[in-house]
């Protein structure tokens, strides 16, 4: 398949480089056509990967990640055009945290509306699946580096997309996604996601995840 990946840090960097290694052509996209970051991922990772921007990495892509920061995620959805998203699924895996008090990091949307919302509302067409927003990059592609099962929670509005992104999430190793439903049900994991800095203080290390524990 190809992919398109919205984003150039660490979160783009371990999804595209995980799809790369599956077999598949993936197009990792920035502001510019030049980003010295998207540049050397695609130059580190052969034949399937490529790189443009925005625009080039939506309009390539048959499935598109939105793995930028959840702050300026609608400002660089909006530079990839609507046209280029419009009838795709859209991963949602960024969490539109600010500065809180005490240095923390909250949620910038909350209680009535998340950013996954906010995305399918603009870009009505497009099939959004929130997903993978609750750990450290690193786990989202690799769960079996924590020892002990955890758990990754999916919602969107659309169940056939949903169906997809589950057996992307299957790919990566998650065997068991929590399905939440309805995309509103995103709210509560980019909640959880403000709940992961003051763990991370405590823990001094990123490989935590959250497990749900049933009887």
């Amino acid at each position: 398949m190809k992919f398109g990946i919205i984003g150039t840090g660490d979160v783009a960097n371990a999804i595209a480089t995980k799809l790369v290694r599956l077999g598949h052509e993936v197009r990792m996209g920035s502001r510019s056509a030049n980003n010295e970051k998207a540049v050397g991922w695609a130059k580190q990772n052969g034949a399937l990967a490529s790189n443009g921007t925005f625009k080039d990495a939506a309009s390539f892509g048959e499935i598109i990640f939105n793995c930028t920061a959840g702050a300026v995620s609608l400002n660089a959805l909006e530079m990839a055009g609507g046209e280029n998203i419009s009838g795709k699924i859209l991963v949602d895996v960024a969490n539109p945290l600010v500065r809180g008090e005490y240095l923390s990091l909250v949620p910038e949307l909350s209680n009535t509306t998340s950013l996954g919302e906010e995305i399918q509302k603009r870009y009505s067409e497009a099939k959004v699946v929130k997903t993978l927003n609750t750990m450290i990059y690193r786990l989202m592609v690799e769960p079996s580096l924590l020892k002990e099962k955890h758990d990754v929670f999916i919602c969107s509005d659309d169940e056939e997309a949903k169906e997809k992104v589950k057996e992307i999430l299957n790919w990566f190793g998650w065997k068991a996604p929590i399905d939440l439903g309805k995309l509103p049900n995103a709210r509560y994991t980019e909640a959880l996601s403000s709940f992961w800095t003051p763990m991370f203080k405590v823990f001094k290390e990123p490989l935590f995840a959250y497990k749900v524990v049933r009887n």
